[in-house]
Formats: C-alpha cells, sequence, structure tokens
C-alpha cells in the first residue's frame, strides 16, 4: 500500500482531534484525511456508502481496500512509524479485543460529544465545531 486515505466525521470534535494527531505523527504509508461525505469523498469513492462512512471511521487503500471501524483503526496506526509495531498486535487473536473496545469506547465519547439526536452533517453537539474551533474535550458525563 503506498497511500492510504481515512474518511472521519468533520463534525465530530473527537473525529478532528484525531485527524489533527495523525497528521502529528511520522508516516510510513502517507495519510490523506478526507471529511466523511463530501464531495471529495464522493468523487474519490463513488461505489462506497458514504452513510455508514459517516457513521465509523473508514479507510480506503490505493488499491480500492476498505477498512471499517477496528480495521481502519488499525490500518492508520500500521501506517505510522512508531505505532506499527502495536497495530500488528492489534492485528492478533490476542490485541483484537483492545483494538475492539477502544473503537467501542470512542464510539460511545463521540455520540456522548454529538448530543442526543444529532447525526452526523447535523449541528455540532456540545463542544462542536460550529465556532470554528474543533478541539477534544474532556470526557464525557
Amino acid at each position: 500500500m503506498k497511500r492510504l486515505t481515512v474518511l472521519y466525521d468533520a463534525d465530530c470534535p473527537l473525529c478532528v482531534h484525531l485527524r489533527h494527531w495523525l497528521l502529528r505523527q511520522r508516516q510510513l504509508v502517507p495519510l490523506d484525511l478526507v471529511p466523511a461525505g463530501s464531495e471529495e469523498a464522493r468523487r474519490r469513492f463513488p461505489a462506497l456508502d458514504h452513510a455508514t462512512t459517516l457513521r465509523e471511521i473508514t479507510a480506503v487503500g490505493d488499491r480500492g481496500q476498505v477498512y471499517r471501524a477496528t480495521a481502519a483503526w488499525i490500518v492508520c496506526l500500521w501506517a505510522l512509524a512508531e505505532h506499527r509495531p502495536k497495530a500488528h498486535w492489534l492485528a492478533t487473536p490476542a490485541g483484537q479485543p483492545f483494538a475492539r473496545m477502544t473503537v467501542l469506547t470512542a464510539a460511545k465519547w463521540r455520540e456522548a460529544l454529538k448530543g442526543p439526536g444529532e447525526g452526523s452533517g447535523g449541528t455540532p453537539g456540545p463542544g462542536g465545531c460550529g465556532d470554528g474551533r474543533c478541539e477534544a474535550p474532556g470526557p464525557p458525563g
């Protein structure tokens, strides 16, 4: 794999924070970070279910490989120099439960940040990006 495109929810403060984190890391495989559901995402990947990409992290390899949820997070880590060994471990039977738990925890945090009844593409939830400052707030609750 020579490039990896990561589709992220640009209306989610946690997702935007992780986007910035990914961009600060040394990349072994260059990452293109594209807002999920955007015109750019639809142009690049017309066959994808873009509603699903707004609900869960999705990564697309340069040969059309599609990774969703836990697999997407693992492949993102695999693309990073400092985190590739961890990605290899997370892909093993021993590491899979940890990877799955991380993705589920992030999904719950994301849901709490967006607020009840606020889907992707709508008005940002508490701590959202409506004021142009998309930073990850503290843990919900």
